[in-house]
């Protein structure tokens, strides 16, 4: 396959794996156990040092980062729809969307389970302050249907995503306009078919 994409069940990865079955391109799976610590062994580390999933192969080039491989992806198979072009004023917004979900979302979510000591001044942090994030994606998800208004992108993927995993484990509140936003994001065939398959690799993998 040109494409392989190297995958924990579930875990960011999963994202990426969502955003592979919305452009529809075949893809090789290669599963890595977390538990038995495949992610830190030398074969993947030659793949990704970091020693994280997810990291994407395409025709030889490895891309890592949740963001960056989306929008990658978008890039390199317009035909999918899931990006916006260079040229579009609309691809400013997009941009911005597609790396605030790692820019800000999450450290924001992370902060908030795991307090530090001593919390940081609002101004050394790049997302302010969680309360003002959770403001700030409620008021952009409101008008609806996504982000960019009816035009569904990879910057759904990636914000939708992690709202739906913090809603599910209780880190954000679950805020009318978050559940009606990952309620219309549950509905596509791409990321249903993800949950699916995900749930039953995640179970195969526990025995």
């Amino acid at each position: 396959m040109a494409l392989t994409l190297y995958h924990i069940a579930p875990s960011r990865s999963s994202i990426v794996r969502w955003m592979l079955e919305e452009i529809g391109e075949p893809y090789d799976l290669h599963v890595l156990s977390m538990g038995r610590e495949e992610n830190r062994a030398p074969a993947y580390l030659a793949v990704n040092p970091m020693g994280k999933v997810p990291a994407l192969v395409h025709d030889g080039v490895v891309i890592t980062e949740v963001a960056a491989i989306c929008c990658y992806l978008a890039d390199a198979f317009p035909q999918a729809g899931l990006g916006v072009p260079i040229g579009d004023p609309r691809r400013g917004p997009y941009l911005k969307w597609l790396f605030f979900s790692s820019g800000c979302i999450e450290p924001a979510v992370m902060d908030r389970a795991f307090p530090r000591a001593a919390p940081p001044p609002r101004g050394a942090l790049g997302y302010g302050d969680f309360d003002t994030v959770m403001d700030v994606v409620a008021a952009a998800v409101t008008p609806g249907p996504y982000l960019l208004g009816d035009t569904f992108t990879a910057a759904d993927i990636v914000v939708g995503a992690q709202l739906r995993w913090a809603m599910l484990f209780k880190l954000i509140p679950q805020r009318p306009e978050f559940l009606d936003y990952v309620g219309r994001l549950d509905a596509r065939p791409a990321l249903q078919r993800v949950t699916r398959m995900d749930h039953e690799l995640g179970k195969g993998q526990a025995g």
